[in-house]
């Protein structure tokens, strides 16, 4: 079928033979498109819309053949949720808690600690106990990973009451050490003895400090506990490297010098830390995440570290406990980060099943078991490929594995073989295992649940297939059968099933006229009288179209205008003669850019008369045709021909220059195309009231002139700002000088110079320089100082002048007294009205509190190396920023009430524009209310410093209270702060400590480690 436009000018190509009066029923039949032929199937690769009669591509293929009940629904098999027998269950990621996640798994599969943690018991188990506590939450948890029928279950109890922000990734080695510290606490606390010492008897292990006196040989031991080791990988290859750096000895020299008490002085030593005893479970941490001095940030090291399958700590044991300890450990869990950044990526945790000694991969909701009964890293070792410094994986032995991303080692000690299996084996308390039995009993109700759903889902499906293949055969109209339209959506819709099918709507289809509008039969589709009846019995609607719904009116009205159109270029051609010709005879006024662009006028209007038969979308019927813009271009914007020539007054205009006289040939012509233009013959009188009304302006003109030369006669010096008395050196010869608005001078200014395009000046206007109280705000020591800037001062002779010429509502005068005392002579100097001191007061308390309270301004940074770069390069702006201060302080702000807009920036801080960035400064964007820390973090950033080298000064006076607001400090905007910088320290740990400040990386609820025990 040929395309849509295609189709649609061929509907419409018999308008260039037959007139709008001759139109006749096949005409009309054309127009609609009734005798195009139907497409068959596999001709059309989608829908023909220009053709009625196309039902091809509307979304029956679908439903005809055969088709699987599946498609009939959305609905997952309910059982893909139920956990596979002999596997383990998986945790929901709620965000960004993949890291809780791992760890949770592994101490599930840690079965003394599970088992000490069920026989917990709370002092009343009721029947709806319902778990509080974190003690408690982690027990259901665990029974939950034991005994549910879920493939993976959701922690968001526990997570809730440990406090964690689902949306934020902690500091995953720091979550374990507190949440360990939590179980111990908890633990302790318990009744039973066997359960106090859980913790210590499974994670804790003893070493000891030693420092020895190299003076006297003297050694001390300080005796301490460790759950974990932290080891550094930076620089090394294998475990055991870690290891003996972890125990090798550390010289204590210079000013870290060791106080024997032996010799009570200070020694150089040696220490070094000493390993006792080890525990069941021995957790190794690997120190992957650092701090980078270069950057300001962590980062993540992805060096290779090889770990053993069976590691024997039996060398790194010393004193007699290390004699009997069994010391050969296995390897039990390894927990994975994957990414290149310490601050994002994804952990999981590979993680050796107790009892049968199969190896599985925990990733969240996902678990995979390994084959062979071997740890598979597999792709985890691949995510940090994108580094810049790519290493290539080492060659491990056997036994041994080597990971860039493994952050945590879990060793457990090697036991017999011929263990009691009763030790692998731990029962769910009853308590607990009501609860799982209850959320089991929900989670079977929601599969049966979800099963219905599916079944009554594919049972409408298979009806509704039954009625598609019943209709659409019923739905093609043949030749001399009666028919209607339906809405092409509507049918899609009806045979698209994620939709709930709605009744016929066929009212956005009509035409002014009520029946069905020509330019919608692409919209809508030819069925059968038949079908129709059947559709709309069974979803209702209307109204319906049939045959007598093809609208005449609309056909011959779009007709006359395709007529016109083609017309339009010849005419044109005709009227463009026409006008060149000499004028004979009765004559007609057109306007000149009416005349210029009347072709473009005629094609809007034929446009514009053509719309009213056509439809837009979403147009009801009653709505106004929409009105087409003229072109940009063009001189004027006109939506009737001649109306340019049209005064506000609709007569005649009496600009003759913008009209133009042409013969009556012409303005028949143009008659045709605009019947409802405005006109004018030849003796035609322009509006009267148009030529009142300009020789008033002129006379109005003329009296401005008048007006203007006298005024500028009599204030010639205040006009070209000649002989202006000033404050900083008091005149000679008067002893008052007068004050009026600087806006006032200048406005008065812009008329004198144009006194035609300018409105004249009447009133001073002096009440907004005086407060509400009817005081003056300014003092002559303010006046020099900047305020000047807002007032015009006057001779008392100008004075004179403009008490006759203007209205003064408030005359304002500054009055001079010089006085002669023994001891010399005096000057004092008044106002009049007098200055206002609570106003003035009260200005300047607002002023300050501006420059105290402001919000994203500006300030500068600037590095400096020495004192006397400092002084020589800072000091000019220095002083400039003090200057600008010192003004800032005596502006003045609005007038209550007022609101002239002259005054608008008397109030607020004036910005300077003097300020010149030397090199080494940056402009920080800062607020009031910012703390010095917070400040020092962007300064970090601009300048790659770290906050505790930087040393801060502004105008001399050094920034040390990190905890005091900028405000506080008195940095305002513009201001210049002057940064030096200390030498790098090696200070790691510090560092660390300084960078907490911008990504803290907080316990549960918010609480570093020295608040944790309070949730317990």
């Amino acid at each position: 079928m040929a395309p849509r436009v295609q189709l649609e000018k061929a509907a419409w190509r018999w308008v260039e033979t037959v007139k709008p009066e001759d139109i006749k029923l096949e005409h009309i039949e054309l127009a609609y498109r009734i005798r195009l032929p139907a497409c068959k199937r596999g001709t059309c690769r989608r829908n023909c819309k220009g053709n009625p009669n196309c039902l091809v591509g509307i979304g029956e293929h679908a439903w005809l053949g055969e088709i699987d009940e599946n498609a009939f629904h959305n609905i997952d098999d309910p059982n893909s949720e139920r956990r596979d027998k002999n596997t383990f269950v998986g945790l929901t990621n709620l965000g960004a808690t993949c890291y809780v996640n791992t760890f949770l798994q592994v101490w599930f599969h840690n079965l003394e600690l599970r088992r000490s943690l069920y026989q917990c018991h709370n002092s009343i188990c009721l029947d709806n106990y319902e778990p509080q506590s974190i003690c408690e939450h982690l027990q259901y948890l665990f029974a939950l990973l034991q005994n549910s029928n879920r493939k993976y279950i959701d922690p968001s109890g526990l997570v809730k009451a440990l406090g964690l922000d689902t949306g934020q990734q902690q500091d995953a080695q720091e979550f374990s050490k507190l949440f360990l510290s939590l179980l111990e606490d908890t633990l302790s606390k318990q009744k039973n003895p066997s359960l106090q010492n859980v913790i210590q008897q499974q994670f804790c292990g003893q070493f000891s400090y030693v420092t020895m006196c190299n003076q006297c040989g003297r050694s001390s031991a300080l005796p301490s506990r460790f759950y974990e080791l932290e080891l550094n990988i930076q620089g090394h290859k294998n475990i055991t490297e870690c290891v003996t750096e972890f125990l090798k000895e550390e010289k204590l020299e210079g000013d870290n010098r060791y106080f024997c008490e032996c010799c009570q002085s200070k020694q150089n030593a040696t220490r070094r830390i000493r390993l006792h005893s080890l525990p069941p479970t021995l957790n190794l941490q690997l120190m992957r995440f650092v701090f980078d001095r270069q950057t300001g940030h962590k980062k993540k090291l992805n060096t290779f570290i090889s770990f053993p399958e069976q590691l024997d700590m039996g060398p790194f044991l010393e004193g007699k406990q290390g004699i009997y300890q069994k010391c050969v450990y296995e390897l039990s869990a390894v927990l994975i980060h994957r990414g290149i950044s310490a601050y994002s990526g994804h952990y999981i945790a590979h993680v050796k099943d107790a009892r049968t000694g199969d190896w599985y991969k925990f990733n969240d909701e996902e678990i995979e078991k390994m084959e062979g009964k071997k740890l598979q890293l597999g792709i985890e070792e691949d995510i940090a490929e994108t580094v810049k410094s790519q290493t290539r994986k080492p060659k491990c032995s056997k036994g041994y594995h080597c990971s860039r991303n493994a952050y945590m080692l879990v060793y457990k000690v090697q036991e017999e073989e011929s263990l009691d299996p009763s030790r692998t084996n731990v029962e769910v308390p009853a308590f607990l295992q009501r609860l799982v039995d209850q959320d089991n009993h929900k989670f079977e109700e929601w599969c049966n649940e979800m099963a219905d759903m599916r079944k009554q889902s594919v049972d409408k499906g298979k009806a509704k297939h039954e009625e598609v293949k019943e209709l659409y055969e019923l739905l093609p109209a043949r030749d001399g059968e009666q028919y209607e339209f339906i809405p092409l959506d509507w049918l899609k819709k009806w045979l698209d099933d994620s939709t709930a099918t709605k009744e016929i709507d066929c009212s956005l289809f009509l035409c002014s006229h009520g029946k069905l509008h020509p330019d919608k039969v692409g919209d809508s589709k030819r069925v059968s009288l038949q079908a129709a009846q059947l559709l709309y019995e069974r979803y209702g609607g209307g109204p319906r179209l049939d045959a007598s719904s093809l609208c005449r009116e609309c056909v011959g009205q779009r007709c006359r205008v395709l007529r016109l159109k083609n017309q339009l270029n010849e005419d044109f051609k005709e009227v463009s003669n026409l006008v060149k010709r000499t004028l004979s005879g009765e004559g007609y006024w057109v306007g000149k850019a009416s005349l210029r662009s009347w072709r473009q006028l005629a094609l809007e209007q034929l446009e514009e008369d053509e719309h009213e038969t056509k439809h837009s979308n979403g147009q009801t019927n009653g709505q106004g045709p929409h009105t087409n813009n003229i072109k940009e271009g063009t001189e004027e914007e006109m939506k009737t021909f001649n109306e340019d020539i049209v005064c506000s007054h609709g007569g005649l205009s009496i600009l003759e220059t913008e009209r133009k006289l042409v013969s009556s040939d012409v303005w028949t012509k143009l008659r045709e195309y605009f019947p409802k233009a405005p006109e004018f013959t030849e003796n035609q009188e322009p509006c009267q009231q148009c030529l009142t009304l300009e020789q008033e302006e002129k006379d109005n003109e003329a009296v401005s002139k008048m007006m203007a030369l006298d005024q500028k006669n009599q204030l010639l010096n205040l006009f070209h700002e000649k002989n202006r008395p000033t404050l900083t050196k008091w005149p000679q010869g008067t002893d008052v000088l007068y004050i009026v608005p600087l806006f006032f001078v200048d406005e008065w200014r812009k008329f004198i110079r144009r006194p035609t395009k300018s409105s004249p000046v009447s009133n001073v206007g002096n009440t907004l320089l005086l407060c509400p109280h009817g005081g003056f705000m300014f003092t002559y020591d303010s006046l020099i100082n900047g305020d000047a800037q807002h007032v015009a001062l006057l001779w008392p002779n100008e004075w004179d002048v403009i008490s006759r010429l203007f209205i003064v509502d408030q005359p304002i005068s500054l009055h001079c007294f010089r006085q002669t005392t023994p001891t010399g002579s005096t000057t004092q100097y008044t106002t009049q009205p007098d200055l206002c001191w609570e106003c003035r007061e009260s200005f300047l308390f607002q002023q300050q509190r501006d420059l105290r309270e402001y919000t994203q301004a500006t300030i500068y940074i600037r590095k400096v190396i020495e004192d006397k770069r400092m002084v020589k390069e800072a000091a000019p702006e220095l002083n400039a920023s003090s200057s600008e201060a010192e003004e800032d302080k005596d502006e003045h702000p609005k007038m209550d009430g007022e609101k002239d807009p002259d005054f608008s920036q008397l109030g607020g801080i004036r910005r300077s524009t003097r300020h010149r960035k030397l090199r080494g400064e940056k402009a920080l964007i800062v607020s009031a209310n910012q703390t010095l820390k917070e400040l020092k973090i962007q300064i970090m950033h601009a300048f790659s410093v770290a906050p505790f080298d930087q040393n801060l000064s502004i105008d001399g006076k050094s920034l040390t209270d990190d905890l005091a607001t900028l405000g506080s400090l008195g940095v305002i905007p513009e201001s210049i702060i002057c940064l030096k910088a200390d030498e790098p320290i090696a200070d790691y740990a510090a560092m660390d400590d300084v960078y907490q400040v911008r990504m803290p990386e907080e316990g549960f609820k918010g609480e570093h480690s020295t608040g944790l025990l309070q949730y317990l």
